[in-house]
């Protein structure tokens, strides 16, 4: 066991980033066994336009839960590497509405196949006692109805009280 193991709860952010490093390495690798060029961190972009067919930066940023900056630097990886095209909104010169180009469309065939492996290979990952994908879910939840930083500043706000009380 490391120290950051040992840090238990306080490094749980640590934790899941690493799990998540984890995951994203091994997944490029299984893409790069089928034979195929692709980078797990163009999934969430990919996938929501596969489903959605065409948005503008700020829908799909809102769809995959990633900051507007981060959203943009996905994009042009994919505008990069042909996987994506942009074009003007007619009613809104100033948007920027994306799609899958042919080249991605013709990428997501060849993925599909493996998508179902990478899905039965989480299922067998994640298929514990304590389930981490329903864990996930209700950590989820309890985010939405309170931040992280609402919960620490309703503790620190409690500490200062009984420093006060002298409780």
């Amino acid at each position: 066991m490391n120290i950051i193991d040992e840090a238990g709860l306080l490094a749980l952010a640590t934790r899941l980033q690493r799990l998540s490093e984890r995951m994203r390495k091994d997944g490029e690798d299984i893409y790069k066994a089928m034979g195929i060029h692709f980078q797990p961190k163009w999934f969430p972009v990919i996938y929501v336009l596969l489903h959605r067919n065409t948005l503008s930066v700020v829908e799909i940023a809102g769809e995959i839960g990633y900051s507007h900056p981060s959203t943009i630097t996905l994009l042009k990886e994919l505008e990069k590497e042909k996987l994506i095209r942009s074009g003007k909104d007619k009613a809104d010169e100033r948007k920027r509405l994306l799609q899958l180009s042919a080249k991605g469309r013709k990428l997501v065939t060849q993925m599909e196949p493996v998508w179902d492996i990478i899905t039965a290979a989480t299922i067998d990952l994640i298929d514990t006692q304590h389930n981490l994908m329903r864990a996930i879910e209700e950590v989820e939840e309890r985010f939405r109805l309170q931040s992280f930083l609402q919960r620490a500043l309703s503790l620190i706000k409690a500490h200062k009280e009984d420093d006060a009380t002298g409780s």
